[in-house]
């Protein structure tokens, strides 16, 4: 599952808390040569029931390359698309001279789009994803559940071997690779039923991301015609996400592997090797080192300025050792090598010493709270114990234009903060605590529904 929605904008891989999921680019396409008689004919017709049906009559199709594999799909010569509305059906025809020039054959074309309909229910669920962002102890309570860590044992269990030679051709750990596959689909027992290039298709059409989406439909088209999954078992999330642990198609062209060495990047079969080999090769890919942690549970000194907690601000352990930064066991951290100080609740919180691999699991998906939760579930794995600071609960969570109003007021009230965007870092605690310290309340760095009151009132 990809955390979307918590503390900032952000799917698997895709596709956050600081912002949404990086896509990866696709390799651009030669544009193909078509032979003579290989623009196919369409035709359009409107039914009485208001629906418009799009006939597509293939001529005599022209090749490129990658080619599908014999069998792979059988297509008939005439393929029907029903669409819901005449602007579909528009867009359709529009699309796949788009999808030509890209590389993809007419063939692969309309058998990807045989029985794709306008899904309106698709443009709902994009449309209201709920702006209510749980806190980030609400996120790991269930991202790091006693089932999920229990779960996440018996899978490492069941396919050791496979784990084992994952992790020695790429160098991640197994426990890395298993967290991100529970965080994803919950060891691939919610992969997505989704006919993909139907959602992809409406959410293209739709035009809000029409241009992400509609190189996502590209990608997915290329891995039709390239012949590592047929159309209906192309499926998926709604918004494109597919497999055990949730590629996006363009991510899937450009890091997926065939480690079962059966000619085909398989992630969406029950057995989840591909789907396990790829999330490895990805975090390979951008950097992953071996034997270092995302990150430790620190104990702060008595003063510690919040301030100090940022990304831009890193040095060894021994660096942070000598400002009194300690490991939860109160020794030193080992020098696992340069890092940075994370306090996701601010310093009411847990604390966390961050390394290089915190940023490459980043990359999967570019929230706090996503790469704390599958670096904390990786840990758990391992026999590791919960964290160990307590999490400033007891407030109702405020939704993001709330936290936007509350930063809104403190900076009216003259109380430093630099970005009114809903995201309740270090700086925005801090002036929390500022304001809080000054009116004489509490001073827990909260943003709560009672602050917001209590700032709107003063």
């Amino acid at each position: 599952m990809s955390y979307q929605k918590i503390f900032g904008a952000g799917l698997g891989v895709m596709l956050g808390l600081a912002g949404p999921v990086e896509a990866r680019a696709v390799e651009s396409s030669l544009r193909p040569e078509l032979r003579p008689g290989g623009l196919a004919q369409v035709a359009v017709e409107t039914t009485n029931r208001a629906t418009t049906r799009a006939t597509v009559t293939l001529a005599a199709l022209g090749g490129t390359r990658p080619m599908l594999r014999p069998g792979d799909l059988d297509v008939e010569t005439v393929v029907q698309t029903s669409v819901s509305h005449q602007g579909f059906a528009n867009w359709i025809q529009g699309f796949r001279s788009r999808a030509r020039a890209q590389g993809i054959s007419g063939r692969t074309f309309d058998a990807a789009f045989r029985g794709v309909q306008y899904d309106p229910s698709v443009v709902k669920k994009d449309r209201n994803q709920s702006e209510f962002k749980k806190e980030i102890w609400e996120y790991l309570d269930f991202a790091v559940s006693t089932s999920r860590v229990n779960n996440g044992r018996q899978v490492l269990r069941k396919y050791r071997n496979t784990f084992d030679r994952i992790e020695a051709h790429f160098g991640v750990e197994k426990e890395v690779v298993a967290a991100i596959w529970g965080m994803e689909s919950a060891y691939g027992a919610r992969r997505g039923r989704e006919p993909l290039i139907q959602s992809i298709a409406t959410l293209a059409y739709d035009g809000r991301r029409g241009k992400f989406f509609e190189q996502q439909l590209i990608a997915a088209l290329k891995i039709i015609q390239s012949g590592d999954v047929a159309p209906n078992r192309m499926t998926g999330s709604w918004a494109g996400a597919m497999g055990h642990t949730q590629f996006i198609p363009t991510s899937y062209l450009a890091y997926a592997v065939d480690f079962t060495g059966d000619g085909k990047r398989d992630i969406w079969s029950d057995d989840p090797t591909d789907a396990l080999a790829s999330t490895a090769a990805y975090l390979k890919r951008f950097g992953w080192k071996k034997g270092q942690p995302w990150g430790v549970e620190v104990r702060l000194p008595s003063g510690f300025s919040a301030g100090r907690a940022s990304r831009k601000i890193k040095q060894s352990p021994a660096g942070w050792a000598g400002e009194g930064v300690v490991g939860i066991d109160g020794r030193p951290v080992p020098n696992y090598g340069s890092a940075s100080i994370l306090l996701p609740a601010g310093t009411q919180g847990a604390a966390f010493m961050i390394f290089h691999n915190f940023s490459v699991i980043e990359k999967y998906n570019r929230a706090d709270a996503y790469v704390i939760g599958v670096g904390h579930l990786s840990d758990r794995l391992r026999g590791g114990p919960p964290i160990q600071a307590k999490w400033p609960r007891g407030y109702a969570a405020t939704s993001e234009a709330e936290k936007k109003e509350i930063q809104s007021l403190l900076q009216r009230k003259g109380f430093k903060i630099t970005k009114v965007d809903g995201n309740v870092g270090p700086e925005t605690s801090a002036a929390i605590r500022a304001y809080q310290r000054s009116r004489g309340l509490s001073a827990n760095g909260a943003p709560s529904k009672e602050l917001l009151q209590h700032l709107r009132r003063n």
